[in-house]
């Protein structure tokens, strides 16, 4: 494993109690930091937390309610001191249909959670970063949020808007030593699998020519550098995690 330095620094890690955050989590915690694990699942988030150490906390946080991520983000602050780095994963995958027999109320959960919590997510931390003139911010979008998947365009939407936000508010950010950039994976097998069909998992295995689906570890490891110091220059920037799928 490739030594980052993130010692002294605090950071936020959505949806960290299982997957790909969770990965991200104690990858952060083992290059030094502090980290506040914000999630849905109280149970779950006390539970991960408490298996990372006393270098991990949590916080029951639902991130379609802006006014209880800006309290997530308050508590985060009295507690560590200040939020220098926020790595925005929590999202759900939602039904598997086309747009024609797509629920309408489905399609604005997917939006709400995927879109919306990362919108108010970024929020809540920027005013903090902002003052203390340093912040590492990573959103986890997707690579369907580049090529769109079938049968899943509320997720695939969702995921581009991510893409889309990040690019706005790293321009936004770009003189106050903020970076705001986005990683797009292809699928790693986490419970997110669990609200999928096998149909359209076959369908995601067949597009990577890795021929195999990201390991939560490896995404883990590129985050890690994104929100270290020495990404002192790069902001606005989608780096994929595809195993060969991206064609752009």
């Amino acid at each position: 494993m490739n030594e980052i330095d993130l010692k002294g620094r605090n950071a936020v890690v959505t949806g960290g109690a299982q997957g790909i955050g969770r990965a991200v989590a104690e990858r952060l915690i083992a290059s030094g930091a502090r980290v506040a694990i914000w999630d849905r699942d109280d149970t779950l988030a006390r539970t991960s937390a408490a298996e990372m150490g006393v270098q991990a906390m949590s916080i029951a946080v639902e991130q379609t309610d802006f006014d209880a991520v800006r309290d997530a983000a308050r508590q985060t602050e009295e507690a560590l001191g200040g939020i220098d780095i926020l790595v925005a994963n929590a999202g759900i995958a939602g039904a598997n249909a086309t747009v024609a027999d797509y629920p309408v109320e489905e399609w604005r959960r997917i939006i709400d959670i995927n879109l919306t919590g990362v919108f108010h997510c970024c929020k809540a931390v920027v005013p903090g970063m902002a003052e203390r003139g340093y912040g590492r911010i990573v959103n986890v979008a997707s690579i369907a949020g580049k090529e769109g998947n079938p049968n899943a365009a509320a997720y695939s939407a969702s995921k581009a808007g991510v893409i889309a936000l990040t690019k706005s508010l790293g321009k936004e950010l770009a003189d106050q030593n903020i970076a705001v950039n986005c990683v797009t994976p292809a699928a790693a097998r986490t419970r997110i699998f669990d609200q999928m069909s096998q149909q359209h998992i076959d369908y995601m295995l067949s597009r990577i020519p890795r021929g195999r689906f990201l390991e939560v570890g490896e995404a883990a490891a590129m985050i890690a550098w994104l929100v270290s110091a020495e990404n002192a220059f790069t902001t606005g920037a989608v780096f994929d995690l595809s195993g060969g799928r991206a064609t752009y």
